[in-house]
């Protein structure tokens, strides 16, 4: 690397020489801070940031990895921002305090605002820093930081510890006064900016934490914010309590109830019909032909897989351009059509199970991203290495996150297994990672098929899309209507892999219901099989029943969300 050892050491050494003039003038002998640990949600166990603010919105909690217990501080750097998170704890003057934490990953800093800091490179696993600053003779506060640095990818913190007495012997008991003119300045269909008035306090204010309805959803330390990842069309009520450096919060705000505007479809202003195909095997059919015939615009392309390295090729193997996947997709761009790209799948070398890290596997997506300038990526999120693994499971959601926030406009699908009733424990894991880590997931998938030969394909379909809309709901709090422009069905034309039947006239059912609860995405597998061949069993480019050529690809075209 170009700066190993550039910007951060350069960084520490000013921030030494700043700890020097500020703490030089001290006249008392400093206090011993007694062993207990000031710090608010240390180990962020209680699933949440607060009352750690971090800069960008950039920091989440995570379930792995983990230095002990079940959370830890993911900061998501990018390469304008370190993801700085921070607390300000009261502290008592003239006394030394000792900060500790253990981190994880390229260049992560641990300091104090004004004083010392100290940073390793430990970029696959925990390692402790530990630090120790003396307090100014009129010093009450103090702000802790961890942060990583520009460009060297996500780091971890956990277990972070200031060891010293409280400030003021507990004695600070006075809450700030409550924010005022809490106002919308601006709003999308995926976000509300707000602004406020300070609050005043006796010792000073340190964040404002905001809540959508009872849920806190963002803390910062000016008097504006924007709260992002929002519904379209849907109404929000915000308020914004203030906090001091003791932990006392203010009443809230006036509250301001803003609805966010409408989305172009699908409530997540994005719908596609895109049934998938594979250059790969089946005797891929002429895109044009296909476009031609039946009217569909946009095509799942599959797959993307590992060729080594976390270096993304289709099937793991043909190029990623300048081969038939580019050439297909020429030809579906210049007949006026898209696609979007399927990263995984049930077999092979997946890039989310074998790149290292988040920040690795969004490096591989982003190489997607740009060989084609792409509107949408698909995660299809299968088998024990990546559906049922739980650390692949945050680290793909992660890497979307990531890939999300670097391409402004870009949308993001996951697909995995269902069960006939909706998502199964593993799916229900994947919905309420997403919602932990604040992946801002566009749209989730099913794949209702192979529940079992003679199941009623409609009804399946339609029950695990009701349960799925019940899981949306009550882990992201959404009406009906945003659950269902955030829900995809991905089925299987013809014969299943265990001889389920979905005919042409049960297909065309799934997408009237589609339609009439306006769902953001439809998809079959796969326009190569859109082919007749009675009793021609489940095979790679035919449907294995009777049926008209592109039929199901036709039905498709006519979702409308």
């Amino acid at each position: 690397m170009r700066h190993t050892s550039g910007r951060p050491r350069r960084r520490l050494l000013a921030l030494l020489g700043s700890a020097a003039l500020a703490l030089g003038g001290a006249i008392a002998l400093p206090g011993t801070a007694e062993a207990a640990n000031v710090l608010a949600n240390p180990g962020f166990e209680s699933g949440g940031l607060s009352p750690w603010t971090c800069t960008g919105n950039l920091g989440s909690v995570v379930s792995s990895p983990v230095h002990s217990g079940t959370r830890a501080l993911q900061g998501a750097v990018t390469n304008s921002d370190d993801a700085q998170c921070s607390q300000t704890v009261a502290v008592q003057p003239n006394t030394t305090y000792s900060l500790t934490g253990w981190v994880r990953g390229s260049y992560v800093y641990l300091g104090v605002d004004g004083g010392p800091s100290t940073w390793t490179t430990s970029p696959s696993a925990y390692s402790q820093l530990t630090v120790s600053f003396t307090t100014g003779a009129s010093q009450t506060s103090a702000t802790i930081y961890v942060h990583g640095w520009y460009a060297q990818g996500t780091y971890y913190a956990d277990d972070i510890s200031l060891d010293g007495p409280g400030g003021g012997g507990g004695g600070d008991t006075q809450a700030p006064t409550a924010p005022g003119g809490l106002t919308s300045t601006g709003k999308t269909s995926s976000s509300v900016s707000l602004r406020w008035n300070a609050s005043t306090d006796d010792t000073g204010v340190t964040a404002y934490d905001i809540y959508s309805g009872s849920s806190q959803v963002l803390s910062v330390s000016g008097t504006s914010a924007t709260v992002s990842g929002l519904s379209p069309s849907t109404s929000y009520t915000f308020t914004v309590k203030a906090r001091d450096a003791a932990g006392n919060v203010s009443a809230a705000s006036n509250a301001v109830t803003v609805t966010t505007d409408a989305g172009s479809g699908g409530g997540t202003g994005f719908t596609q019909a895109a049934p998938y195909l594979y250059e790969g095997w089946g005797d891929p059919p002429s895109p044009t032909t296909v476009m031609n015939a039946t009217g569909i615009k946009w095509f799942t392309m599959a797959f993307v897989l590992d060729s080594g390295g976390c270096t993304p090729a289709w099937d793991g193997s043909r190029p990623l351009t300048g081969g038939a996947d580019q050439s297909a997709i020429n030809t579906i761009r210049s007949a006026g059509g898209d696609i979007v790209p399927s990263f995984g799948g049930w077999q092979g070398s997946k890039l989310g199970a074998n790149c290292s890290s988040a920040s690795a596997l969004a490096g591989a997506i982003q190489k997607v991203v740009d060989a084609y300038g792409l509107k949408a990526v698909d995660m299809d999120i299968e088998n024990t290495d990546e559906f049922e693994n739980e650390a692949v499971q945050a680290k793909i959601l992660t890497a979307l996150k990531t890939v999300k926030a670097n391409n402004p406009g870009l949308k993001t699908i996951v697909t995995f297994g269902t069960s006939t009733t909706g998502p199964t424990y593993y799916g229900n894991r994947l919905i309420e990672q997403a919602q932990s880590l604040g992946a801002n997931i566009d749209v989730f998938t099913i794949m209702p098929f192979d529940f079992g030969g003679g199941s009623d394909m409609y009804g399946t379909t339609v029950n695990a899309a009701e349960g799925l809309k019940a899981k949306l709901k009550s882990t992201f709090g959404w009406n009906d209507a945003t659950a269902y422009s955030h829900i995809g069905i991905s089925g299987m034309n013809g014969l299943s892999d265990q001889q389920e039947n979905t005919t042409p006239a049960v297909w065309t059912q799934i997408r009237d219901w589609a339609n009439t609860h306006h769902i953001a995405r439809l998809a079959f597998w796969a326009v190569n099989r859109d082919r007749p061949c009675p009793g021609g069993g489940v095979t790679s480019n035919c449907s294995g029943i009777s049926q008209d050529n592109w039929q199901f690809t036709s039905i498709t075209a006519g979702f409308t969300g």
